[in-house]
């Protein structure tokens, strides 16, 4: 039994870790498969992250800093369509600029709203309790009490994803914009309307990543909080054949490393922690490599389109 419980506790971390990803590597999703690379999703994560606790310390209310999170989130991504979009600026160049300037934004936010540097106030997180008959559900009841609402909200997240692109019109329209912009622009689709959108969903889904990252569990905004897990979830993103159901998997599977990490005494594994701590980035390097050559991405990801030209 004590062995079963190691499993769920690490399976629960997994799914906690990978959570921010999630929400992170869907947003990734709508935007590419509207064609545009979305290089900022680690931007957008922090900015997600630190208005989440700004919005909490604010109103008192972890739900309303949520919200505030996925607008913040949502703006830094309508700068990045603007520049991707209207002025066909270069998308990777558009997105590594907007990480470097939402890292130094919050940092320098932190020190002016808070008046301190490092990192926020704790403030009030997005509270996650189950009723002690639950808990007390063999074997499930711990696993159900490692959790969060984050987490339900990232699988109906995917869910939603699948049905939207796969299953409805609109799905239909992103991924035509995607694959062969000229050819849905001659059938009335507006590439421009869908692309902006979708960019705007995408940073509005990595802002909500950054919200569980920071109001999920340690409710504070800290530099280096995010710690690459943008970037991450990009690598997720192509793992995942830029799928949804495939982000959640390849996710997982990252999030599952730095969870090994956590739980590692738990197993009985007494390996070096510094071998732990690269283990995620390591596999991030690994999937890459392996299978970048073995996935194909939407025809026009990353190509601006200019109307008219053919």
């Amino acid at each position: 039994m004590a062995s079963v419980n190691v499993v769920l506790e690490l399976l629960a971390s997994t799914l906690a870790l990978g959570t921010p990803l999630i929400f992170a590597g869907l947003g990734g999703v709508f935007s590419e498969k509207s064609g545009v690379v979305n290089i900022g999703l680690e931007g957008m994560m922090i900015i997600g992250a630190f208005f989440g606790v700004y919005g909490s310390h604010i109103t008192g209310s972890a739900l309303i800093g949520v919200v505030i999170a996925v607008i913040a989130g949502g703006i830094v991504a309508l700068i990045h369509a603007f520049l991707s979009i209207t002025l066909r600026a270069d998308q990777v160049i558009s997105g590594t600029a907007i990480n470097l300037f939402s890292q130094a934004l919050a940092a320098f936010l932190i020190f002016k709203l808070f008046g301190k540097g490092g990192q926020t106030e704790s403030v009030n997180g997005l509270i996650y309790q189950v009723s002690s008959t639950v808990r007390d559900i063999p074997i499930i009841g711990k696993f159900i009490s490692e959790l969060n609402w984050f987490v339900y909200l990232a699988i109906i997240a995917v869910i939603a994803t699948h049905f939207i692109m796969y299953k409805t019109p609109w799905g239909l329209r992103i991924r035509s914009v995607g694959e062969h912009p000229q050819a849905a622009d001659t059938l009335g689709i507006n590439v421009f309307k869908v692309r902006y959108i979708c960019v705007m969903i995408s940073g509005m889904l990595a802002g909500l990543g950054g919200a569980a990252l920071s109001l999920g569990s340690t409710p504070l905004y800290r530099d280096g909080m995010v710690a690459g897990r943008g970037f991450i979830a990009l690598a997720a993103l192509i793992f995942g054949n830029w799928k949804p159901v495939g982000t959640l998997w390849a996710c997982l599977l990252f999030s599952f490393a730095n969870a090994l990490q956590l739980k590692s005494q738990l197993l009985g594994l007494n390996l070096p922690t510094e071998l732990y701590s690269a283990f995620p980035y390591v596999l991030t390097m690994i999937a890459l490599a392996g299978f970048v050559g073995k996935t194909r991405p939407p025809e026009a990801s990353g190509v601006p389109y200019e109307k008219g030209k053919r």
